[in-house]
C-alpha cells in the first residue's frame, strides 16, 4: 500500500462511552473510520501498557485510509487512570482488559451508530482484534490462546465468535523465562498458544530485547511457533520494541523511530487481514489482489529488512 494513503480522508470521534458495570470506571472508545466506502472491515485494537485511545495514531489512522473500522478502548492501566504496579487492582487488570475487548465486540452496533452515517457501511462479518505488546496479549485471548496457571493448568476460554482474524504485534513469550520482577509482578504472563486457532499474522522485532524475560527477541515470535496453523510471521531485522514508533511521533518510549517501519507494519496487517476474510468467506480467486501475497514476493527478494514466514 502506497503513500497514497495518506491522501485519504477519514474521521475520528470520540470519546464514545460503552456501558461496562461494575468496571471501576467508565469504558470509553475511539472510532477512526474513513469517510466513504462501503463494506468495512473492522479492527478492535487494544493498547500496550500505559497508553489510551489516544496514542497509536499512525498506526490506526493508515488503517483508517485503508478502509478499515478501527475501536480503540481505554484500558484500566492508562496512565490517566493511575493504576501502578503496587495497585490491588493491578493483579487483575488482564482480565479487565479481555472483558474490555469482549464488551466492544458485543456493543459493536451501538458504537458504529455514534459516528454519523457509518453504521449501514460497516460489515460486521469481517471483524479483527489486534494489539501492541500487553495489547497483543489481550488480543491474543480473543482469539483463543489462554493464560497458564501457577501449576501449569490452562485456564478459560475468552475466545470471541465475531472474530474472524487478528494480528499480535511485540506479543509475549511463554512465561518460563520471565525476569523475577516480571514474574512478581505479572504471573498472568504466561500465555499458552497452543489453542490460538484462529488465523493471525505476528509481528516482531529482531532487534527487541524485552526487560521481562531472559531470552531475547525471539521470545517475540512464541505466538507463531505455539500456536495452530493458519498463522504467519513478519520479523523485521532492525525493529524495536515499538517498531519505528507505532504509538505516535517523537514519543519517549520510541527507540527505532522510523515512520516507514510504521508503514510497513500496519500495511502488512491490512493485507494479511484481508487476505484473510477474502479466504474466510470463499471470495478470493487468482485476481484477488490484497496486497499481501506482494508483501510476501518482496521479503523472499532477500533485502528488504523483513522477512514472513507462514504456516
Amino acid at each position: 500500500m502506497s503513500s497514497s494513503l495518506l491522501d485519504q480522508r477519514i474521521v475520528a470521534v470520540k470519546p464514545i462511552t460503552v456501558p461496562a458495570p461494575d468496571r471501576g470506571a467508565e469504558l470509553q472508545v475511539k472510532v477512526t473510520a474513513p469517510l466513504s466506502g462501503r463494506h468495512l472491515p473492522v479492527i478492535v485494537f487494544s493498547h500496550g501498557n500505559a497508553w489510551s485511545l489516544d496514542g497509536y495514531e499512525p498506526l490506526v489512522d493508515r488503517w483508517a485510509a485503508a478502509g478499515f473500522v478501527v475501536v480503540q478502548p481505554t484500558h484500566l492501566d492508562s496512565r490517566r487512570n493511575g493504576i501502578g504496579w503496587d495497585d490491588p487492582r493491578f493483579a487483575t487488570i488482564w482480565r479487565v482488559r479481555i472483558a474490555d475487548l469482549h464488551t466492544v465486540l458485543d456493543h459493536l452496533d451501538d458504537i458504529v451508530v455514534q459516528v454519523d452515517g457509518l453504521a449501514p457501511r460497516v460489515d460486521r462479518e469481517r471483524v479483527a482484534v489486534v494489539g501492541h505488546s500487553w495489547g497483543a496479549q489481550t488480543a491474543g485471548a480473543i482469539l483463543g490462546a489462554r493464560v497458564l496457571g501457577a501449576d501449569g493448568t490452562p485456564g478459560e476460554d475468552f475466545s470471541h465468535p465475531a472474530v474472524s482474524a487478528g494480528a499480535l504485534i511485540a506479543a509475549t513469550g511463554t512465561g518460563d523465562t520471565l525476569t523475577p520482577f516480571a514474574a512478581e509482578h505479572l504471573p498472568f504472563m504466561r500465555p499458552d498458544y497452543s489453542t490460538m486457532v484462529t488465523p493471525a499474522l505476528i509481528i516482531a522485532g529482531g532487534k527487541d530485547q524485552s526487560q521481562l524475560s531472559t531470552r531475547g527477541p525471539e521470545w517475540f515470535t512464541d505466538a507463531y511457533h505455539l500456536s495452530p496453523s493458519p498463522k504467519s510471521l513478519l520479523t523485521i531485522a532492525e525493529g524495536e520494541h515499538t517498531l519505528g514508533g507505532l504509538a505516535g511521533e517523537m514519543v519517549a518510549e520510541t527507540s527505532d523511530e522510523d515512520p516507514s517501519r510504521v508503514a510497513l507494519v500496519a500495511d502488512s496487517i491490512s493485507a494479511f487481514l484481508l487476505d484473510t476474510f477474502e479466504t474466510t468467506d470463499g471470495t478470493t480467486d487468482e485476481t484477488t489482489d490484497t496486497g499481501w501475497t506482494d508483501l510476501g514476493v518482496e521479503a523472499l527478494a532477500g533485502d528488504a529488512g523483513w522477512t514472513i514466514s507462514s504456516k
